[in-house]
């Protein structure tokens, strides 16, 4: 008897998590993708001079000790235990993170200021909860809301907080107590008090490698593109002209991009999905002749004059990662279809990157700039804003419906990290082996 089917739409996280659970399921497993090479979001770009750098600045930091062994025993072993250091730009001054913790040098205005809208906020009783916005200000006063985390989340999340709901924040961000807060500003605070005390990264290859030995043992289709679903028959079509049936479907095509491709889709369902709202991101690729830019592996930017909202240091994570002697910066510049689009072209941002980059300290003027990409993400980060959770509803309740599961940041419209990525297309899988037969 033939084998039935589980198609899957993806080689990323999620899908090798599909392809994972169902390794030792009677079933055949193939896993689709519309690149000419398989990895999703978990890709890395090798230049002829040697420097790695990833599509965004991923690092696994999973305590799931399962996520540990599966990730480890994908790369042999190989990889680097890393002690995670970030820092904060404000107005020249550079400091730890998290911000709220670490005032200390900060001027003394600022720091009288915080405390003091700290401690008033901290007597109000059932402040109003709208949006984020509410939330920064219940939990850290309105002027370190507004001076800090409302001016990041404009230029990473491309929205103001009060367009934002609460949903995504999880350990993200830290309340400190009084105390974390008064020590922090009076002395060098040394207590750790971010969520990400430390993270695991490949030795070699870029963090792809985590992907590398998956996708040998799997069933690949690629350069196929799909351009219709029909679930009531069960027919994938791609753009190159193969039909193929399937009995069980597992997508992590991002939700805007996969609604319109299902036959007979109601109008409802298509309008949901367009008020999904996801940044896009610039990535600015830079190697330099010289390894000590910087000794944190995240850096934040809070001024709305400096270009970019975030940068890291590929070189940081794996010494590999560069060729002996060099160094490496990644720098993410945000923009979003529904709040803020892009102006111009990628490109167009590598002159203003080093320049800001120049501003920060983080390349000197007489640094060799030795090799420098550009790479456009179309999805980078889900925006929470107040339109998602109706819409995901309508969105999701319509692919379970038809038999269409979904997994991944961009199936599951949610901020997933890599761990959460591969368990979504465990839990997606096991529901697409669930399908079949009905």
């Amino acid at each position: 008897m033939n084998k039935k089917k589980i198609a899957v739409l993806g080689t990323g996280m999620s899908g090798f998590g599909a392809a994972h659970r169902l390794a030792n399921e009677p079933v055949d497993v193939v896993l689709y993708d519309k690149a000419s090479f398989f990895g999703g979001q978990t890709v890395s770009y090798r230049s002829p001079s040697g420097f790695i750098f990833d599509k965004g600045p991923h690092v696994s930091f999973t305590k799931d000790e399962r996520m540990q062994n599966i990730l480890a025993d994908a790369v042999d072993g190989q990889f680097e235990t890393v002690q995670y250091q970030l820092e904060n730009h404000w107005k020249g001054h550079r400091m730890p993170h998290p911000v709220q913790t670490h005032m200390h040098g900060l001027p003394v205005e600022v720091v009288a200021k915080v405390i003091e809208d700290f401690a008033k906020q901290s007597t109000v009783e059932n402040p109003p909860m709208r949006n984020y916005e509410d939330w920064l200000v219940a939990a850290y006063g309105r002027y370190f809301a507004d001076n800090f985390p409302v001016q990041y989340t404009e230029k990473y999340h491309t929205t103001h907080p009060r367009n934002l709901t609460t949903d995504w924040i999880g350990p993200r961000m830290y309340r400190p107590s009084m105390e974390e807060l008064l020590r922090g500003a009076l002395g060098k605070q040394t207590a750790t008090t971010h969520y990400i005390t430390g993270f695991r990264y490949p030795s070699r290859g870029g963090f792809q490698s985590y992907v590398d030995k998956w996708a040998r043992n799997a069933t690949l289709k690629l350069e196929h593109q799909v351009t219709q679903i029909d679930p009531k028959h069960k027919v994938l079509t791609f753009s190159n002209g193969v039909r193929e049936s399937y009995d069980g479907l597992m997508s992590s095509i991002a939700l805007p991009d996969l609604i319109p491709l299902i036959a007979g889709v109601p109008d409802d369902v298509r309008a949901a999905a367009d008020q999904l709202a996801c940044s896009s991101c610039v990535l600015v690729n830079i190697g330099v002749n010289r390894p000590d830019l910087t000794p944190a592996h995240i850096s934040y930017y809070y001024d709305q004059d400096i270009v970019f909202s975030r940068t890291s240091s590929p070189h940081l994570m794996s010494p590999n990662n560069v060729p002996p002697g060099c160094g490496s910066v990644q720098v993410e510049v945000y923009f979003s279809k529904k709040y803020k689009p892009l102006v111009g072209q990628p490109a167009d941002y590598v002159e203003p990157v080093i320049r800001d980059l120049k501003r920060v300290g983080l390349l000197r003027e007489d640094d060799k700039i030795l090799f420098t990409d550009t790479k456009l993400v179309e999805y980078a980060n889900i925006i929470f804003d107040h339109d998602r959770e109706e819409a995901l509803r309508t969105v999701h309740g319509y692919m379970d419906d038809n038999g269409i599961r979904h997994a991944g940041r961009y199936g599951n419209w949610a901020y997933f990290w890599t761990d959460d990525s591969y368990k979504s297309g465990e839990e997606a899988a096991t529901l697409a082996l669930g399908d079949i037969g009905r």
